[in-house]
């Protein structure tokens, strides 16, 4: 008769050869994670304790540059601007992602197919072409608007000191809204057409069933789109980057946000020490924000 100990030897035996095939799975993913994540920030926290200086070359500072941080009013310039950016762009955004996904999911627009790829299509252009193809539209130097004013005696222009920034939002809402809505699409498309014929049996109207079925739907993928959306426009840098070199007067400083100034400290300042501290900063207040909005967010989803 076997022994309850030698049958389990079997069991356990497999167990761990699951386990094992797991883990060679994961194991490329793990070490590319590893190179490509986790040894950067770690490298990045340790050129954050050096400062280049003239007299001595690369030398150990400790924390001065977090203390020097603190009180850099450019940094903070940069910060408060993203911070405006981003509690106007991203509520705009957002609405108009769901109003076009509750749009499409209405079924009654024609030609759905062809509108959700047209939407969606500028999030395929990558930054980089998107800003040269608004600053070729909307420049005045040699852009389309630059010759519309000439020909209609106007002296319209969007990339001024105080218009610039609004300018950058309809950028960045042109090339996200589509990314979101379709994010918005397939919740809705998930949404158990069983409940569109209950509420229409007990009289409900096409905005009832948008208030009390289709919006609660999108609580929770709503919380991540913000999530996504601020982490992303806190990490805005190719149009005021490539911007200046295509239009005048745009107000857009080296220190006009926090990627750009720790771009041009590190390239060209040769102030890799700082840049690390500030790059290791703003990731910190990223994190805490996207953390705050996630917890409140996916809390009221979750009392709903």
């Amino acid at each position: 008769m076997t022994s309850p100990i030698t049958a389990q030897h079997p069991a356990s035996a497999g167990k761990r050869g699951r386990k094992q095939i797991g883990l060679a799975f994961i194991a490329p993913f793990g070490l590319l994670f590893m190179l490509v994540f986790i040894v950067p920030i770690f490298y990045a926290g340790y050129l954050s304790l050096f400062q280049q200086k003239l007299i001595g070359g690369n030398t150990f500072t400790g924390l001065a540059n977090y203390t020097k941080l603190f009180h850099d009013a450019q940094f903070w310039d940069g910060v408060g601007r993203v911070f405006s950016f981003t509690l106007v762009q991203v509520p705009v955004m957002l609405i108009l992602a769901m109003v076009l996904a509750l749009a499409l999911d209405s079924r009654r627009l024609h030609g759905t197919r062809f509108m959700r790829v047209s939407i969606f299509l500028p999030y395929a252009v990558p930054a980089v072409v998107s800003t040269l193809m608004w600053g070729f539209m909307l420049g005045v130097k040699y852009g389309l608007l630059g010759s519309l004013n000439d020909a209609l005696g106007t002296d319209l222009d969007p990339f001024t000191p105080s218009t610039t920034l609004i300018s950058i939002g309809v950028m960045v809402t042109w090339a996200f809204t589509g990314f979101n809505m379709l994010i918005f699409y397939a919740v809705l498309k998930a949404v158990p057409r069983e409940l569109y014929e209950a509420a229409a049996l007990d009289g409900a109207n096409e905005f009832q069933v948008v208030l009390r079925i289709k919006l609660p739907a999108l609580r929770q993928s709503l919380v991540i789109a913000i999530i996504f959306s601020i982490i992303g426009t806190f990490q805005i840098f190719s149009e005021p980057q490539i911007l200046p070199s295509m239009v005048a007067n745009s107000g857009i400083t080296t220190h006009y946000t926090p990627n750009l100034y720790a771009y041009n400290l590190a390239f060209t300042g040769s102030q890799q020490g700082y840049a690390a501290a500030l790059a290791l900063v703003m990731a910190a207040i990223t994190i805490a924000v996207a953390y705050a909005v996630q917890i409140r967010g996916l809390r009221n989803a979750f009392d709903h």
